[in-house]
């Protein structure tokens, strides 16, 4: 009976964590490089218009960022799309004061996590 009792609570706790997915204003993420060279779902700048502005491209002073989710919005087919912007004030790169990002797939393509 405890055994059934545990199952049932740890199912329940499962579909609530899962449930639970949904974006949220204000809500802190953590960017991730990732192994590729660049960023697929979050629109960060292409390397060379950072060469350009003098910035190192190998997107260092943004790994383990954290980053909070400023705006959302939801497309037609059902995607989401947010605006994060750095949780300490600072600018991206020195320029950019957000940027965009596929919520669903970056946080699938682990560029995105969520701050624990």
């Amino acid at each position: 009976m405890k055994k059934l009792l545990f199952t049932i609570l740890c199912f329940g706790l499962f579909l609530t964590v899962s449930a639970n997915n949904n974006p949220k204003v204000g809500d802190v993420l953590t960017v991730k490089t990732p192994a590729t060279e660049s960023f697929k779902y979050i629109d960060f700048p292409k390397g060379n218009i950072l060469i350009k502005r003098g910035v190192v491209t190998r997107y260092k002073s943004v790994d383990n960022e954290a980053v909070i989710i400023h705006k959302i919005s939801t497309t037609d087919n059902g995607s989401t799309s947010i605006t994060l912007k750095k949780k300490d004030g600072s600018k991206f790169f020195g320029f950019l004061n957000a940027v965009k990002a596929d919520y669903e797939n970056a946080i699938d393509a682990g560029e995105l996590t969520f701050l624990k």
